[in-house]
């Protein structure tokens, strides 16, 4: 099968939610679902807030990322997670 690149976009409660703990919880989710981490950027939102993006390969064959996203909701100070893109992998 082939390899998907996820973008995953985690909106925090709020401006001031710990994004460091956020982060570091969302990747070791990632990690157990399957998925190689490959980058994370913060991407400002408005009046302070920022969305935090995780980017991560994953293989075809796991489907939907689902249950993936309904673990990070979970994540205290998480508000919303959303699959911001799917990219199948070449090569």
């Amino acid at each position: 099968m082939a390899k998907v690149v996820i973008t995953i976009k985690v909106m925090p409660v709020s401006p001031s939610a710990n994004l460091k703990n956020i982060e570091k919880n969302v990747s070791e989710k990632i990690k157990k679902f399957g998925g190689d981490l490959g980058k994370v950027e913060l991407e400002p939102v408005a009046f302070g807030l920022k969305a935090i993006k995780f980017i991560f390969v994953l293989d075809e064959s796991k489907g939907s990322t689902e249950a993936l996203e309904e673990n990070i909701k979970k994540i205290n100070e998480v508000n919303s997670v959303e699959v911001v893109d799917v990219r199948r992998a070449i090569g």
